[in-house]
């Protein structure tokens, strides 16, 4: 099977149970007003889930889920893993024994019995009849929500949004589970005072008799011995082939200072390092969508399978030497020497949340720098060109703002701008060249304004350029602040450095061009050659920033 696409299917039916357990817990929410609200509430749940199609997709993504939670037991090499990783799958195969009694004495019960699965009949069983089921259920509800939260959690913490929109997942995280809670514990309290009433427990049971709950127990037993048989199953066969992998096909990894380690033959470095318990970083868990796991190799490279297409591009994206490899991809076949190349103490930057760690996404960078300025602060006094700077600092960084970009780099008298970090490439494009007129027009008012005190007016020099780079937070202690890194960002200083070249206000490559719905025929084109790249950058070239034409959108190129 191949796990990317593994993965995705277990996504998506998580995404099924997790909707199906979100509505769920909002009925039992309504237990707070009352019994009859929780029943209004069912039979609009009802309307929604107890159809064919999504019968079918609901248990369906059950028994899936289910399934592929065994397969990935049966697949992992070692069972050391991260905390987070390990409380994650115990919970997941935690859930169907509990939740067998629960599925088999409601929904089986109705189908096979026609004994109605209502809020009275359930809440009776949990809180009159039988109290230990409803502390079970109560537990199981925890169990399935923590785990449900924690896969959201996992697949979306490497999305450039996520960080913002966290506080709100968790506020919704605490809360549905919270309000289900409490509606439970309201709605059983009124279930057991009606059972009081002489009458009331046989009428909300009419057709629950001692003969269908012992066949609804003996159906719910079964279900469990065969999960409990897969999974002791799946435990045996990982037993087997582990032991007669380390029998028959094992390899060694030579790590610094000399240990030693011998995994069976399929192992990748990263669990071969996990399985000795020696501490190597791994931000992404393993699945090859970073590269703080890469080790270099330091004999046997030879003897190693190439890497595949998903390795080499990351390995080229980082600019790798020729020895070195992604840990968690590298299986070695035979004997191998490997020296991690980051500190596994790096890797605590998973704790310190997704800004911290660097998110990859397609963003928009600016470089902007004054013209002569090093000359006319020469015959400046210092607080003189203090004030200038920050008075020019302050034209351009509210042009900036006022498109929709990041300031984020004051350096001398040039300054870094990010677009598109929230609104996509395509806008940060439109975004950048309304800041980049807003930076002109700034600069013009501040030449006129100081123009007496001027020996000439001041220039304004700005690049542009599009393309993948990391986002974060960067620095230290104190010390840290949002900017990017990568061969966009160069790209970008490297464009702002030619119009020197051109004797022009601004240069952007084709690629912004093209992202913003420019039109740009009316400016010259020039390839310009940079250090490191084979291929060169096309760019415009325009001498006035005032004469391009209106962007749809850009809120502010007009």
């Amino acid at each position: 099977m191949n796990p990317p696409a593994v993965r995705s299917l277990r996504l998506g039916c998580g995404l099924i149970l997790l909707t199906y357990l979100t509505t769920h817990f909002l009925n039992h929410a309504l237990g707070i007003v009352s019994l009859d609200a929780m029943e209004a509430g069912r039979a609009w749940f009802l309307l929604l889930w107890r159809n064919p199609v999504a019968t079918g997709a609901l248990y369906g993504a059950l028994i899936t889920h289910a399934l592929l939670g065994l397969w990935a037991l049966g697949r992992r090499r070692t069972l050391r893993m991260p905390a987070w990783e390990a409380a994650q799958l115990v919970l997941g195969l935690t859930i169907p024994p509990l939740l067998t009694a629960h599925i088999v004495g409601n929904r089986l019960a109705h189908e096979l019995y026609g004994i109605s699965d209502s809020y009275a009949r359930v809440l009776l069983v949990y809180w009159v009849t039988s109290p230990w089921r409803g502390a079970a259920q109560a537990v199981l509800l925890l169990i399935a929500w923590i785990h449900g939260c924690m896969g959201i959690h996992f697949w979306l913490r490497f999305r450039p949004w996520y960080p913002r929109a966290a506080v709100w997942f968790l506020g919704m995280a605490v809360a549905v589970p919270v309000l289900a809670m409490a509606g439970f514990v309201q709605g059983g309290l009124e279930v057991a005072e009606l059972a009081r009433t002489p009458g009331w427990m046989r009428s909300a049971t009419p057709r629950d008799t001692a003969l269908t709950r012992a066949a609804m127990t003996s159906v719910a037993e079964s279900i469990v011995a065969v999960y409990g048989g897969l999974l002791v199953l799946t435990l045996g066969v990982r037993g087997a082939r582990a032991a007669y992998l380390r029998g028959w096909r094992s390899v060694s990894l030579t790590y610094p200072g000399g240990r030693v380690v011998r995994v069976p033959i399929g192992f990748t470095v990263l669990e071969a390092s996990r399985h000795a318990g020696l501490p190597h970083a791994s931000v992404c868990g393993g699945r090859g969508r970073c590269s703080t796991c890469r080790v270099r190799i330091a004999g046997g490279l030879d003897a190693l399978p190439p890497p595949s297409e998903a390795e080499r591009r990351v390995l080229r994206r980082v600019g790798a030497a020729p020895d070195v490899r992604l840990a968690c991809q590298l299986r070695p076949a035979h004997g191998v020497a490997v020296v991690p190349l980051l500190a596994a103490r790096d890797a605590l930057a998973a704790v310190l949340g997704q800004e911290r760690q660097g998110v990859e996404q397609e963003i928009v960078v600016v470089f902007a720098d004054l013209r002569g300025f090093t000359r006319m602060a020469e015959k400046r006094l210092p607080y003189d060109v203090v004030y200038l700077l920050n008075r020019y600092f302050e034209a351009v960084g509210s042009a900036i703002e006022r498109a929709g970009g990041i300031a984020n780099q004051f350096t001398g008298d040039g300054v870094m701008a990010l677009f598109g970090v929230e609104s996509g490439p395509e806008a940060g494009c439109r975004q950048a060249l309304a800041a980049a007129r807003g930076m002109i027009a700034g600069v013009d008012s501040l030449s006129r304004e100081l123009g007496g005190d001027l020996p000439q007016p001041l220039r304004l020099g700005i690049g542009i350029h599009v393309g993948h780079a990391v986002v974060g937070r960067m620095g230290y202690g104190d010390s840290t602040y949002f900017t990017a890194v990568g061969d966009t960002v160069h790209v970008a200083a490297r464009l702002e450095q030619a119009t020197k070249d051109y004797a022009c206000e601004l240069v952007i490559s084709d690629d912004v061009v093209t992202r913003a719905g420019l039109d740009a025929a009316a400016f010259p084109r020039h390839e310009v050659a940079l250090r490191n790249r084979a291929a060169p950058v096309v760019v415009r070239v325009i001498d006035q920033v005032a004469s391009l034409p209106a962007v749809e959108g850009s809120g502010g190129v007009r």
